[in-house]
């Protein structure tokens, strides 16, 4: 049997389980203004720490929506390693995804994941497709839900 039916066949034993749990990360003020120079978005909602804490229902600055979406790869690296036979594995996109809960700054963050279906797309590709759930430690509703597609790409 190829390593990509072997890995298919593992893969759909796994199919609404959650199949790992990232550590958490700090995502402090030198995070977000690094992330807001690297991007352009220099809104003061989010690098203003004195005017967001009067101004905003916050009570200081939270991070880009895009700086949660951006640590989805490195929450997958606490996560997951590489089947056997698998040579890489390839960012292939992002269903519904939704911001739920803004991030202050100073927040930890985490992943969970939640393989919701494979398919193989050809003799060397396995799309996988997990709910990436993105949470705050002590917030019930979490920072960004989103359905995460990935290609696993095996040896021919």
């Amino acid at each position: 049997m190829s390593a990509l039916k072997e890995a298919l066949a593992h893969s759909e034993t796994l199919i609404g389980t959650e199949v790992g749990v990232s550590d958490w990360i700090t995502v402090d003020q030198e995070m977000i203004d690094q992330f807001a120079k690297t991007t352009h978005d220099m809104q003061w909602i989010h690098i203003d720490p004195e005017r967001a804490a009067a101004e905003t229902p916050f009570g200081g600055t939270i991070a880009h929506g895009f700086l949660t979406l951006s640590l989805a790869s490195r929450f997958a690296y606490d996560c997951f390693n590489m089947m056997p036979g698998q040579v890489m594995g390839i960012n292939y996109g992002m269903n519904k995804l939704r911001f739920l809960t803004p991030v202050k700054a100073g927040s930890r963050l985490r992943g969970r994941f939640t393989l919701q279906k494979v398919t193989a797309r050809n003799a060397t590709d396995m799309l996988r497709e997990n709910l990436l759930t993105i949470e705050i430690e002590g917030v019930e509703t979490p920072a960004m839900v989103a359905e995460w597609l990935g290609l696993a790409v095996f040896k021919d």
